[in-house]
């Protein structure tokens, strides 16, 4: 016989050596297999679970040993204060992402229309959350992955941010001529033989979101060419990146023309997301 307290605390001596949080996985999992809070476990420690959930727990924290990522072993992720979905077919959120929230909200007035888009969704974590913080905004998503998209419509259903308007589209292929006061995007920024991509949560992500040619910077490079016909004048680029590319990030910026370039830290320290303004086209000044 059992009990939650044990099977916790062998839980993490299990996961000790594949896992940097053992101890909080152990009580996730157990939670996702009992259908339980957190304050459950704590409440009942010497409770003993039904065979069929502890066999549950225990295939669950086999596979999470093998390393698949508790995000989608439970289908959840929390990002700016919200539960997303999320399935093998789209890339985990992160806490530094939510910097782009905070750049885009101090960049783009919160009672006046604005038009965002944002390239390769995924989830469609940064294009519901800005939907929901900015009322008034027209948000416009796209992605390659038709499952990803699935995911994303998925999510913005469950938020209420259904006026998203989905597209499938590699980056701007797809997209509406029209121009944005905000183009954003999280695209994939690592370099394709990253030593990274063989360790962690990564290696069961889709690698068509993490990597990209020219040591991860090809689709920056893509996304902020094109983004020059897209944007309104005045309007603002935004995109993350990885924390050893804020110098090329910016090179590129400033070739295309864009102006005001500056490069943002996430909360760790590390370079994050690099901005630029779209500037008047040189070419027809004067």
């Amino acid at each position: 016989m059992t009990t939650i307290a044990t099977l916790l605390r062998e839980a993490a001596t299990i996961l000790s050596d594949s896992s940097d949080s053992a101890a909080l996985d152990a009580e996730i999992l157990l939670c996702l297999a009992l259908d339980k809070p957190r304050s459950h476990l704590r409440a009942w420690p010497d409770r003993v679970p039904e065979a069929e959930r502890t066999l549950h727990f225990q295939t669950l924290l086999q596979q999470r040993r093998q390393g698949m990522p508790v995000a989608y072993l439970t289908g959840r992720r929390e990002f700016w204060s919200r539960d997303f979905q999320v399935t093998p077919d789209v890339l985990i959120p992160r806490p530094e992402t939510e910097l782009l929230i905070e750049i885009s909200l101090s960049l783009l007035p919160k009672d006046q229309p604005v038009k965002i888009i944002d390239l390769g969704t995924g989830s469609g974590i940064i294009a519901i959350t800005l939907a929901k913080e900015l009322p008034q905004a027209e948000v416009t998503a796209t992605d390659l992955s038709l499952a990803a998209l699935e995911v994303a419509r998925h999510n913005a259903a469950a938020h209420a941010a259904e006026p998203i308007r989905f597209l499938h589209s590699n980056w701007f292929a797809s997209a509406p001529k029209e121009k944005f006061d905000l183009v954003i995007s999280n695209p994939p920024y690592i370099a394709e033989n990253d030593d990274h991509l063989d360790r962690g949560d990564v290696r069961f992500e889709p690698r068509t979101a993490l990597t990209a040619p020219q040591q991860g910077l090809a689709d920056i490079r893509t996304i902020a060419g094109d983004a020059r016909g897209y944007l309104k004048t005045g309007g603002h680029l935004l995109i993350e990146h990885g924390y050893d590319q804020e110098q090329a990030a910016q090179s590129i910026f400033r070739d295309l023309g864009y102006d005001s370039v500056q490069t943002y830290k996430d909360l760790s320290g590390q370079p994050r997301a690099t901005y630029g303004r779209n500037a008047e086209n040189r070419k027809t000044q004067g």
